[in-house]
């Protein structure tokens, strides 16, 4: 496996593929467009019910308690803890007080414990969106301006590009499938970015190495010379690449079996951004950085005077 990975011609495919990406950011603001999130209730106005029980209770038993309190919003979702003794039901739509007290009346009655009731307004919920937004932001200015202070702007750039390709794609991954965007979400994305630029960092900053160890002799003046040290320095890095990934994806894999309903949209947007992680890396920001470069040599090439006859 080693040796493949190793001797594969990366730079080959690097046009088609990024191409192919385009595409797909195109078909995924569609997507965005007409299906939207399943925003949770930590982004839209919602409602969280926390109600402990002897035995495992079903969805029919939850939305017939509702009914009798007067809550007509429909489930959202329902999670089970403690071997199913713990239900946690969310759905959209803020209660008022009235029926926060009906709910605690009839859930007590009904099934013998006060239940624990939680409400985030739409406000909160545009809060916290915002404050998501900027999160994100404030990375990615803080990721271009230490990649351009350590190396150039052209690798900054290329990164940064990389980075935003690997969260939408998860944000378009939540979409077709339904699932719930929460703030276990937003940790995803953060964690992601930061797997994402690492991975790039890794394979630039061999770039770099490569290409001083060939000025050490002689100048380069060509393209050719730069696509051979992007694909070496993959070549080099590959192997790195894919054993951190995988070993990543092991405990992902392990969260989403094993851990909570809770922390399952989490383990899947890991699952998905660390593979996407270790692709855009090669054929996002290492094609992009390819392309500035090329601009960058045109540019000298028309700044140069030419020769007098």
């Amino acid at each position: 496996m080693n040796f493949k990975l190793t001797e594969l011609n990366y730079v080959k495919h690097m046009r088609t593929l990024f191409i192919i990406s385009c595409a797909i950011v195109i078909i995924g603001l569609g997507i965005l467009f007409f299906r939207g999130l399943n925003l949770g209730i930590d982004f839209a106005s919602g409602t969280r019910v926390e109600v402990q029980t002897e035995t495992q209770v079903s969805q029919q038993e939850l939305e017939a308690a509702f009914t009798e309190a007067g809550v007509n919003e429909s489930i959202s979702s329902i999670q089970y803890a403690d071997g199913g003794s713990l239900a946690n039901v969310t759905f959209v739509g803020q209660l008022s007080q009235d029926e926060v007290a009906s709910v605690k009346t009839v859930f007590t009655e009904t099934f013998g414990s006060d239940p624990n009731i939680s409400t985030v307004s739409a406000e909160v919920g545009r809060d916290i969106a915002r404050n998501a937004v900027y999160a994100v932001a404030l990375a990615s200015l803080g990721i271009i301006l230490y990649i351009t202070f350590r190396f150039q702007f052209s690798y900054a750039l290329a990164t940064v590009v990389a980075m935003l390709h690997d969260a939408f794609f998860m944000i378009v991954a939540f979409s077709i499938f339904g699932i719930e965007v929460n703030l276990y979400f937003v940790a995803a994305i953060l964690t992601i970015i930061g797997y994402s630029v690492n991975d790039t960092i890794v394979t630039f900053d061999r770039v770099r190495e490569n290409i001083q160890a060939y000025e050490k002799e002689r100048k380069i003046k060509s393209m050719d010379v730069y696509r051979d040290i992007v694909n070496t320095s993959i070549q080099e890095t590959i192997v790195r690449s894919v054993n951190t990934v995988i070993t990543v994806l092991v405990t992902a894999l392990a969260l989403y079996i094993f851990g909570a309903e809770s922390i399952r949209g989490f383990a899947v947007a890991l699952l998905i951004g660390l593979v996407m992680g270790m692709y855009s890396s090669i054929f996002i920001a290492s094609y992009l950085w390819l392309m500035l470069k090329k601009l960058t040599i045109n540019k000298k090439k028309q700044a140069t005077p030419a020769p007098e006859a």
